[in-house]
C-alpha cells in the first residue's frame, strides 16, 4: 500500500475493532455531540454535557476520546476521511490525473474551504498544542509527494511543512475578520495567496 494511503487508515481514532456495545455509545455519543453543537455551538459543549444528554457515564466518555479536544477530532474524522479519499482517488484536479501544480493550487483551495466549513470544530480539536493531528501528517506528506512530483527543487520534505504552515487553522482563527488599517483578510484572499505561493514555488 503506498504511503499516502495508510495515511487515511490513521484519521481520527480509527484502531482496533471496537465492540458492538462500544461502537453503540461511541455512535450514540457522536451523534448527541453534533447534535449539541448545532443548537448550543462548540463552546456548550463539555464532557459532563455529553455525558448527561446521551444518557451515559462520564466515564464512559472520557475513555471513548480521553478529551475535549479528542472528541472534536472524532467529530471531524468522517470529513477528514472524504477529504483524504478525494485527494487519493477522487476526480481531477484535486486526485489523481492532473499536473502536480493545479493539484497543488487545488489542494490548497479546498483544505481552506474545509477549514472554513469545520473551523469551529478544528479549533477546539487543536486546542491541546501537544495533540497529535493524523489529518497534518497526511497533508504534510501529501504536499511532499506533489512537490516530488513536481521536481521543484530544494528541499521537499521542508517546502511540505511550510506549506502546510500556511494553511494551518490559526491562520484563519488569528487574522479572519481584519487588522487595522488592512483590508479584511476574506477566504477569497486566502484562496488567491495560495495559488500564488504555489506558483512561486513552483517558478511559474
Amino acid at each position: 500500500m503506498p504511503p499516502v494511503a495508510r495515511m487515511l487508515t490513521r484519521s481520527g481514532t480509527a484502531g482496533a475493532p471496537e465492540r458492538s456495545d462500544a461502537s453503540r455509545n461511541r455512535e450514540l455519543l457522536l451523534r448527541t455531540a453534533r447534535r449539541l453543537v448545532d443548537e448550543l455551538g462548540v463552546a456548550a459543549l463539555s464532557m459532563d454535557v455529553l455525558a448527561a444528554e446521551a444518557g451515559l457515564g462520564k466515564g464512559t466518555v472520557f475513555r471513548r476520546f480521553g478529551s475535549r479536544a479528542g472528541l472534536f477530532t472524532a467529530l471531524l474524522d468522517e470529513y477528514e476521511r472524504d477529504f483524504q479519499a478525494a485527494c487519493l482517488s477522487g476526480p481531477a484536479p484535486l486526485g489523481p490525473g492532473a499536473d502536480p501544480v493545479d493539484r497543488l493550487i487545488a489542494f490548497g483551495h479546498e483544505r481552506l474551504r474545509f477549514t472554513a466549513e469545520r473551523g469551529h470544530l478544528l479549533r477546539e480539536a487543536n486546542a491541546r498544542p501537544t495533540t497529535v493531528n493524523p489529518a497534518s501528517g497526511f497533508s504534510r506528506l501529501h504536499l511532499r509527494v506533489l512537490l516530488q512530483a513536481l521536481d521543484a527543487g530544494g528541499d521537499a520534505e521542508v517546502l511540505a511543512y511550510q506549506l502546510h504552515a500556511a494553511l494551518e487553522v490559526p491562520l484563519h482563527f488569528h487574522l479572519d475578520g481584519h487588522l487595522d488599517g488592512v483590508a479584511p483578510l476574506t477566504a477569497e484572499r486566502f484562496a488567491a495567496g495560495w495559488t500564488d505561493l504555489v506558483l512561486r514555488v513552483a517558478r511559474r
